[in-house]
């Protein structure tokens, strides 16, 4: 058998222009359009347009509203895969652990990423019948308990700027649809609250969630737990509240000291 050696590979010029555009939005302190990426690398029209609307295709970038480019989700997916000890996954996951444990809920841990709550980590229940999404799937921001607990991480003027650019959209019969209403709840999690979700955005569903304060500037993440509506629904999600709270108060102590 004959072993190639690093002398006799032929480099694939198509891939360092793909790291080069992944690198240059990865320094970039806002999303860049097509044109902006062409004349900071140097690079062709063309080959940046095919090249950008593939790695859209593959979503490991995604066009934000005003079409211009960001990451997408795939690449959490590939970075959980690559760097499993990461610190925020490392420190949260025994507590994803713990929730699916002792309340039958499956738990996720999520970060805010544009307009979605993309979903790093997850813990399922260990019950006949669960609810259960997959790490990398991305969820409107401005639903359910995991959005809403995100949101309460950003600033009066952050949220004001969400809420009037997209409004709020109705899912079920039980949405909060009312801005201000919705504001007052993001506010209510902010000062030590649970977020939580009663059928408002799937029929049959509850979910509690709670902001988790990891002492990062620009990283907004949160716990959620999430599981079928039952009769004791109100009993589960209200122990499931209380043990939300003592997480987030540990997690606030071990991030400040890492």
């Amino acid at each position: 058998m004959h072993t190639r050696t690093k002398s006799e590979f032929k480099r694939v010029p198509a891939l360092d222009k793909c790291f080069a555009i992944l690198d240059l939005l990865s320094t970039s302190e806002q999303p860049l359009g097509i044109s902006e990426i062409c004349n900071k690398l140097n690079l062709n029209k063309s080959t940046v347009f095919n090249m950008v609307h593939t790695l859209v295709d593959l979503e490991v970038l995604e066009h934000r509203s005003n079409g211009k480019l960001t990451f997408g989700t795939l690449l959490y997916v590939l970075g959980r895969a690559a760097g499993r000890k990461a610190e925020l996954i490392r420190t949260v996951r025994p507590y994803l652990e713990k929730i699916a444990r002792e309340t039958g809920f499956s738990a996720f841990l999520g970060v805010r990423w544009g307009m979605k709550a993309v979903i790093i980590d997850k813990v399922d229940a260990a019950v006949d019948i669960k609810v259960s999404s997959e790490v990398g799937m991305s969820l409107p921001l401005a639903a359910g308990a995991g959005g809403k607990a995100l949101l309460s991480l950003l600033p009066d003027s952050k949220l004001d700027e969400i809420l009037s650019a997209n409004g709020l959209k109705k899912y079920t019969r039980h949405t909060c649809v009312d801005t201000r209403s919705f504001k007052e709840d993001v506010v209510r999690i902010r000062q030590g609250g649970v977020a939580l979700d009663i059928e408002e955005y799937i029929e049959g569903i509850v979910a509690a969630a709670i902001p988790v304060n990891a002492h990062r500037e620009g990283l907004q993440a949160a716990i959620w737990a999430v599981g079928l509506k039952r009769p004791e629904s109100e009993a589960g999600t209200a122990k499931l509240s209380v043990l939300l709270k003592t997480i987030g108060k540990e997690l606030a102590i071990r991030f400040g000291s890492i």
